[in-house]
């Protein structure tokens, strides 16, 4: 079934086949197959000088950019484990990250000098490789555009074989601590393989890439499946300005544009110019990340007529993709069968499988599903049940295989396409002096999906309001972590135990029974 036992293998043959056809594009940048696979050859070198060997584990924080791509790939030549970072977190969330995984090496962009200005103090961070505008270079500093220039290369062989770790990507969990999620190589080249058995995608096809590349489903879903299927990517740093997207979607003769609802909700709304009508060469829109509206997705099909908007569903553990649409057969509100070699089943709390139709956690069964949580045994034994993930999603299975989510087991919300997971803030929260009790749900949001809302229970005579609250999240979260709105109240609802029932929150919350009253007391 696999022909290919890492990814350095899959670029091999692609640069040998096309090595004089773009892959990359980047502003006004045309990169070619041989160019590409020779930076690629050339960067794994420059790592090998400066001491990365097979099994370590090199830390990414990089905008989008062919570096990002070029780093990622050397990386994984020498058979050590990127792990690419989210650019929104602050410093304290980085330093977790970077101490729980023990990298001793970042590759960065110069913009984030500030946010690692002495990271090598608490962490294990020894060396730090620049680029775009590198701070002063030293024995410790070092830059990526000398990396691309070395040549004795040719005796490095790749070194990963099927069974080993491709990437390890952090997603928070409900204890509030990011997880460290281990992706074989076996995992990512059997989603990129089912992927492929659904969408007709050919070297002649190109992908847009404007969500962040550190995202387990713009990595796999528009960087490494157009690399396996030799079609070119085109590399736009930043999601705004959004007609930046437009314009190079056009320029570039996108066919393949994957996002997240927001943005086929603004797409569908927006008033687009002409030609831009008429001379789109986009056949697929794919939509994950998070529940796509219904009236989104009919105003996407009456706008264009000659692409089709296909909803799909996956999460990091499952490398990341589940289940899509099919190009032939789509239902609105469901996420579509799964991929074809994938299993899903829907069961009670005691693993039981239920009847067609009736309510209950996903549970995933497939090459798919990750080694998983990495340095984190018991979170991987409660996950992963005889081969299956249990994805704490509530869902049903219809007739025809269709999965259809309806609710979240667990309390994640997701705003944009991001996941927030409301423990994290509370925890955060409830180390203010002024806070006695606190609950952190999602109120639904046409344009976001969700929106994080916080509840607060003051202590006794304290005078609290939401700006300083504001304030002392801000330092402390990434800016889409910190709810948006903050709600003082007497007290919280809790069960016979103690425990704050969310649900009651979100409902009345979600029937507006909150809208008339002050977010500060």
């Amino acid at each position: 079934m696999y022909r290919f036992s890492n990814l350095y293998e899959v670029i091999e043959e692609n640069a040998s086949r096309y090595s004089k056809k773009p892959i990359i594009f980047e502003e006004n940048l045309k990169l070619r197959w041989r160019e590409f696979k020779h930076y690629i050859d050339s960067f794994a070198r420059y790592l090998e000088l400066v001491g990365v060997r097979k099994g370590d584990n090199v830390a990414i924080l990089m905008s989008n950019s062919k570096e990002f791509v070029i780093a990622f790939l050397a990386i994984g030549k020498l058979g050590a484990v990127p792990i690419p970072l989210n650019t929104f977190l602050k410093r304290a969330e980085l330093e977790y990250i970077l101490n729980d995984c023990e990298a001793k090496l970042i590759i960065t962009q110069g913009k984030f000098a500030e946010l690692l200005k002495d990271i090598d103090k608490s962490t294990k961070i020894e060396k730090f490789i620049w680029s775009e505008d590198p701070p002063v270079l030293d024995e410790n500093n070092l830059s990526f555009e000398e990396g691309l220039t070395i040549e004795d290369y040719e005796h490095i062989k790749p070194q990963a074989k099927l069974e080993d770790l491709a990437v390890i990507l952090y997603t928070s969990g409900t204890t509030g601590k990011p997880k460290g999620v281990m992706l074989t190589y076996k995992n990512i080249l059997s989603n990129i393989l089912n992927i492929t058995k659904v969408f007709d995608i050919k070297p002649k096809d190109r992908f847009i890439v404007y969500l962040p590349m550190f995202h387990a489903f713009t990595l796999t879903a528009t960087v490494l499946l157009p690399l396996y299927t030799a079609s070119p990517i085109v590399i736009v740093k930043s999601i705004m300005p959004f007609s930046n997207v437009i314009k190079q979607t056009l320029l570039r003769r996108v066919s393949v544009f994957m996002g997240v609802p927001e943005v086929f909700n603004a797409l569908s709304k927006a008033k687009l110019p002409w030609y831009f009508m008429w001379f789109n060469r986009i056949k697929y829109f794919i939509s994950g990340g998070a529940p796509l509206p219904q009236d989104t997705l009919e105003r996407m099909k009456r706008k264009f007529k000659r692409a089709v908007l296909l909803e799909g569903y996956g999460l990091s553990e499952c490398s990341p993709v589940v289940s899509v649409n099919l190009p032939h057969k789509q239902k609105p509100l469901s996420v579509g069968p799964p991929l074809p070699d994938y299993e899903v089943k829907v069961v009670d709390d005691e693993l039981m499988e239920l009847p067609v139709g009736e309510v209950g956690e996903i549970i995933v069964k497939g090459d798919c599903v990750m080694k998983g949580y990495y340095k984190n045994p018991y979170e991987t034994e409660n996950t992963i049940i005889n081969g299956w993930l249990r994805t704490g999603d509530l869902g049903y299975v219809d007739e025809d295989g269709f999965i259809y989510i309806v609710d979240r087991k667990k309390d994640l919300i997701i705003c944009k396409g991001m996941n927030i997971y409301p423990r994290e803030v509370e925890e955060v929260l409830m180390s203010h002096p002024k806070v006695e009790l606190c609950a952190v749900v999602g109120r639904k949001d046409p344009n976001h999906g969700e929106i994080p809302v916080a509840f607060v229970k003051p202590v006794e005579d304290s005078q609290l309001t939401e700006g300083e609250l504001r304030n002392y999240l801000k330092d402390k979260l990434a800016n889409y972590k910190v709810p948006r709105q903050f709600i003082f109240v007497d007290d919280l609802p809790k069960n016979a135990t103690g425990k704050v029932l969310k649900r009651v929150l979100r409902d009345k919350l979600n029937r507006g029974e909150f809208d008339h009253q002050k977010t500060s007391p």
